[in-house]
C-alpha cells in the first residue's frame, strides 16, 4: 500500500470514529456510509468493512449497529509547547496528590510523554518519568481502590447509576447508597479523591470519599446529568470538595505583616478579598461553604495568622492553641 493511500485510510478510520462518537446509541453500515458520502469520501462498503474490521479493538457491533466502546476508544491529541508544559505540571499534581501506585495513570503518561516528546523532547521526558514514578513499586499498593475507581469510571462515562457499599468512618456500620456519578474529583488535602453525585432517594447532591467506597456495583439504570449542573458553580464556594445545603460564611483571617507577602502570592480562594492594613498585615477574607476543610490550612501558618470571624471557627483554633501549650508545657527538654 503506497504512502497517500495509506494516509487516506487513516483520515477515513479518524472520521468514522468521529462520526460514531456523535452517536452514542450507534449507526448501520448504511448509515455511516451515508454520512461518510455526504463528508466527500469516496468509498463502498467493503472499504467500509474492512476499515471496520481495524477498529474492532474499541468499536462493537449488536443488532447491525457499529457502536464505539468509549472506555476503550484512543484519542488522538497534538501540543504546542505551551501546552505541554501545562500537562507536564498538571502531571506533577498528579503525583504530589496521592500516594498510591495508579498504573492507568502511569500508562497515561507515559503515552503523553510520547507524544509531548514530538513537540519537547526534555519535556516529554520528564512527563514519561513521572509516570514510571506513579507505577513504582515504592508507592502504596491497593488494588481495591483501583477497581472502585475503575467501576465509577465506567459509569460515569456510561450514565449508569452505581450502588456504592460505603463506611463514612470505621465506627460506622457498612451502608449502601445509590448515586447518579456527576463528577470525579481530586482533593490535595489527605491525598484522596471524592465522588460527587445525585443520591436516590432522596435525589440530592452527596460526596462520598472513594477511598471509603467497600464494594462499587454498576447498576443497568440511566441517568441524565441536569443541563444546568455546572462544576464550577457547585464547588465556587468550597475550600476544597465540601460543600453544604447552607449559605457559605465569610471567613476573616488576619495576617502578620511577615506572612502577607506570601498571601498575596496565591490566590487561594475565588471569593478571597485582601485588606493590607496600615501595621503592615493583611487581612484575607473568602466566603466559605464549610470551615473544617480549611483547618488545616490554617493551622500550617501557626502565629502568622489569627482566626477574626466567624466566631466558632475561632474558637476551634483557640481550643487548638490551649491544648498544643499543653503538650509543650509537659513534653521534656532536651
Amino acid at each position: 500500500m503506497g504512502r497517500g493511500t495509506q494516509l487516506e485510510k487513516l483520515a477515513r478510520i479518524e472520521r468514522i470514529r468521529e462520526i460514531l462518537l456523535d452517536h452514542e446509541g450507534g449507526l448501520t453500515a448504511g448509515e455511516l456510509l451515508d454520512r461518510l458520502q455526504t463528508d466527500g469520501l469516496q468509498l463502498n462498503r467493503t472499504t467500509l468493512w474492512r476499515d471496520l474490521n481495524e477498529m474492532t479493538a474499541y468499536v462493537d457491533q449488536s443488532d447491525g449497529r457499529y457502536v464505539v466502546d468509549r472506555t476503550r476508544c484512543p484519542v488522538p491529541v497534538e501540543f504546542r509547547l505551551d501546552e505541554a508544559m501545562a500537562l507536564y505540571l498538571a502531571a506533577r499534581l498528579l503525583v504530589d496528590g496521592t500516594d498510591r501506585r495508579y498504573p492507568a495513570a502511569a500508562h497515561a503518561l507515559l503515552k503523553l510523554g510520547r507524544a509531548v516528546q514530538t513537540t519537547a523532547p526534555l519535556i516529554g521526558e520528564q512527563v514519561r518519568r513521572t509516570g514510571e514514578v506513579m507505577e513504582s513499586s515504592a508507592r502504596r499498593e491497593d488494588p481495591h481502590f483501583i477497581a472502585n475507581l475503575q467501576q465509577i469510571t465506567t459509569a460515569w462515562a456510561q450514565r449508569r447509576m452505581v450502588r456504592l457499599h460505603y463506611r463514612k468512618n470505621p465506627q460506622e456500620r457498612l451502608k449502601t447508597h445509590e448515586v447518579a456519578p456527576y463528577f470525579i474529583e481530586p482533593s490535595a488535602v489527605g491525598q484522596c479523591s471524592y465522588l460527587g453525585g445525585r443520591r436516590e432517594p432522596p435525589g440530592e447532591l452527596r460526596t462520598y470519599k472513594i477511598e471509603r467506597i467497600e464494594r462499587v456495583e454498576v447498576l443497568d439504570r440511566r441517568y441524565e446529568l441536569p443541563p444546568d449542573f455546572d462544576l464550577a458553580e457547585h464547588l465556587k464556594h468550597a475550600w476544597g470538595i465540601w460543600t453544604t445545603d447552607g449559605e457559605p460564611v465569610e471567613v476573616a483571617l488576619r495576617f502578620v505583616p511577615q506572612a502577607a507577602a506570601r498571601v498575596r502570592e496565591s490566590r487561594w480562594h475565588p471569593s478571597e478579598r485582601l485588606e493590607p492594613q496600615p501595621d503592615g498585615s493583611l487581612v484575607w477574607r473568602a466566603w466559605v461553604a464549610e470551615t473544617t476543610e480549611m483547618l488545616y490550612w490554617i493551622k500550617g501558618w501557626g502565629a502568622l495568622v489569627e482566626v477574626l470571624a466567624p466566631a466558632e471557627l475561632r474558637a476551634v483554633l483557640a481550643q487548638e492553641a490551649r491544648r498544643l501549650a499543653q503538650v509543650y508545657a509537659a513534653a521534656p527538654r532536651d
